[in-house]
């Protein structure tokens, strides 16, 4: 990997990292143990720590790297998943990115931005299948894509309904923009505002967007920089996994985390850990220049647990449905479910195919089957939006998240949100396996809190929806 100056990269110190990663190869046994005794006290890693469990190849190491990412991941969070699904409205961009199905210059993949009918009928599928969150994903256009029609696809999903059901929050992931068109996205009332970086690597970056607004390096770094400025306190990162070196970009993840905590008091309310997968046209994709195995995944997402604790880990449905659970148990603690990664692809069969999507799925199971499979292994599965209606965001959710207390949140809102879903959505075999979670999930909150939650389940019970704590 070449070095470049900081000047050139900002905040992200390349020289720094590739130093701590080679230093970490020479690190014992014992060194890898310390560090990972010390992330099980839930304060997060330093860039030198992190970069040990990056390069430890000892097997007790590695297993206790994995111990302790579940267990940091039940500390913080608990036992629950909190479910979404993504909505793309338009494949059209302006960016060549060799990576992305969506590029420009692929003349096969079949263009589309969807009418505010065509999401009206999107969101009706959604919320029939019992979605209450929503990640609107749009293609960089800058006409085409733009802020005016951003507004007005975010106006649409919160209008539509079905019966009682409605999307209770949209989180986005759109180009960069401006602090001013920040400012207008915030007005809308989105939770959380997604924008990866996908390589932190200064010269990966240039030889993978060789075109298009996307090359500007700086300016997609400091995106969350001038959204926190416009007042959105809920920012998504992540790197796209199989450009360059893992180790690199968890560290870069990390460096990130520590310059938005450092500026602004709050770190990422969540990273995401997408890997490559195949993309119509997408050269990148479909040969990755670094490609990344099972076991690096499950190294990237326990690191990410215990280097950022605090924080919800993302994982899509590019994944295998078997390793998704793997990964789960490492420190996931948001998942995608029933997805479709092109626009119309809820409603349109058509759309549903290789020339029309993003990248290639890996799970295609119904958000049914995701949430009874998870019940199964034990999980609260969670549609909760409470957070983003009580006002509990930016540093009202970290000062509780990095002291270790939203899980007394959480959990009783997991399980009033999946009491929800069962009443009014599930099949009998995920209602018998939801019902048992629930009753397990009552035993572990403390008295008051299990007798207020028992009242607000049976207000669900009776009819009464969006109740929470």
């Amino acid at each position: 990997m070449s070095t470049v100056s900081d000047e050139q990269v900002g905040f992200i110190d390349e020289q720094l990292i590739n130093s701590l990663l080679e230093a970490a190869k020479s690190a014992d046994k014992s060194r890898g143990l310390e560090v990972v005794a010390k992330a099980r006290e839930c304060h997060g890693l330093e860039l030198d720590e992190l970069a040990v469990l990056l390069q430890a190849d000892d097997p007790e190491v590695i297993s206790a790297i994995y111990d302790a990412a579940l267990y940091a991941k039940n500390t913080i969070y608990g036992k629950r998943m909190v479910f979404f699904a993504p909505l793309y409205v338009s494949n059209v961009c302006a960016n060549n990115c060799l990576y992305c199905g969506f590029r420009r210059d692929n003349k096969e993949l079949k263009r589309r931005v969807l009418t505010q009918d065509e999401i009206r009928r999107e969101i009706e599928i959604l919320l029939e299948e019992g979605h209450k969150r929503v990640l609107l994903v749009a293609g960089e256009h800058p006409t085409l894509s733009g802020i005016d029609y951003i507004e007005e696809c975010i106006a649409t999903i919160y209008d539509t309904r079905v019966g009682n059901a409605e999307v209770r929050r949209v989180n986005v992931n759109c180009a960069p923009l401006t602090v001013e068109d920040f400012a207008r996205l915030k007005a809308t009332g989105i939770g959380t505002y997604q924008c990866f970086q996908e390589t932190y690597h200064l010269e990966t970056y240039k030889h993978m967007h060789p075109s298009g607004p996307k090359r500007a390096y700086l300016y997609r770094l400091h995106a969350p920089d001038r959204a926190m400025q416009a007042g959105i306190d809920d920012i998504g990162v992540g790197a796209l996994f199989g450009l360059t070196d893992f180790r690199f970009e968890v560290m870069g993840v990390l460096m990130h985390s520590q310059y938005l905590d450092g500026k602004y008091g709050v770190g990422p309310h969540t990273i995401s850990v997408p890997r490559l997968e195949p993309a119509l046209n997408a050269p990148a994709a479909n040969d990755p220049p670094n490609a990344v195995n099972d076991d690096d995944m499950r190294r990237i997402v326990s690191c990410l647990r215990l280097a950022v604790p605090y924080t919800g880990i993302i994982l899509s449905t590019r994944e295998r449905a078997s390793f998704r659970t793997e990964l789960i148990a490492l420190g996931v603690s948001q998942v995608s479910a029933g997805s479709r990664t092109s626009p119309g692809g809820y409603y349109d069969a058509k759309a549903h195919a290789p020339e029309a999507e993003q990248f290639s799925i890996g799970d295609e199971r119904s958000l049914s089957e995701v949430l009874c499979s998870l019940c199964k292994e034990n999980y609260i599965p969670s549609f909760c939006t409470s957070c983003y209606r009580s006002g509990r965001t930016g540093e009202a959710f970290m000062g509780l998240a990095k002291h270790g207390d939203i899980h007394k949140m959480c959990a009783p809102n997991a399980l009033l949100s999946l009491k929800e879903y069962l009443v009014d959505y599930a099949e009998q075999e995920t209602r018998t396996e939801g019902e048992r979670v629930i009753a397990e999930g009552l035993k572990d909150l403390p008295d008051a809190l299990r007798k207020r939650t028992k009242d607000l389940l049976d207000r669900i019970e009776a009819g009464e929806r969006d109740v929470y704590i």
